[in-house]
């Protein structure tokens, strides 16, 4: 089998149910964006040494994986019934796991500029970019009807990764530099 398919030159892509949209729609922004953070979260992976934190990204990157099937199956398609869309469950263990990290932590008195560790600079940009598929997500919803519950998600990884990202500095010891406003 080849991995090209040329179905997409003509700037198309296939939909989960088999209809066709452009490449720059919402939808295919919103779950392209929910894959590049995933990217990302492969990255910090690969510069993690904690298979706590690895074990939690890994089963996070399994469920935006389903997060974008999600997104890419229009409401109306018959493939949905195929899917295991986002639901409370998957809100509830962020949820859960941003409070049980959380409790690691100092307490934020500033805002912290993203960076430190390798792996938390890369859980900062999937951050940035989950905060993306989840604007790209809100305007497709207020032109189509999708799954209420990803956006809700997509606001809780957000979440969930910032947390991530200071326990992983926390952990390695690394100074996490804080915002000062500038003098007038």
């Amino acid at each position: 089998m080849k991995i090209y398919t040329r179905t997409g030159d003509s700037g198309e892509t296939g939909l989960y149910g088999g209809e066709r949209t452009s490449k720059s729609s919402l939808r295919v922004s919103a779950y392209g964006s929910v894959d590049e953070a995933s990217t990302f979260i492969g990255f910090a992976r690969a510069q993690l040494n904690d298979s706590d934190l690895d074990a939690e990204l890994v089963r996070l990157q399994s469920t935006l994986f389903e997060l974008g099937a999600d997104l890419a199956t229009p409401h109306t398609a018959r493939q949905r019934e195929k899917l295991a869309p986002i639901d409370e469950r998957d809100i509830s263990w962020a949820e859960e796991l941003i409070d049980a990290l959380d409790t690691e932590l100092e307490p934020l008195t500033a805002f912290i500029l993203p960076g430190g560790d390798p792996a938390a600079a890369a859980l900062h940009v999937a951050r940035s970019v989950i905060r993306r598929a989840e604007r790209e997500a809100v305007a497709l919803q207020a032109q189509e009807q999708i799954n209420p519950a990803a956006v809700r998600f997509l606001n809780r990884v957000s979440d969930l990764l910032f947390v991530m990202a200071r326990v992983v500095n926390s952990r390695n010891g690394v100074f996490e530099a804080r915002w000062q406003a500038r003098q007038g």
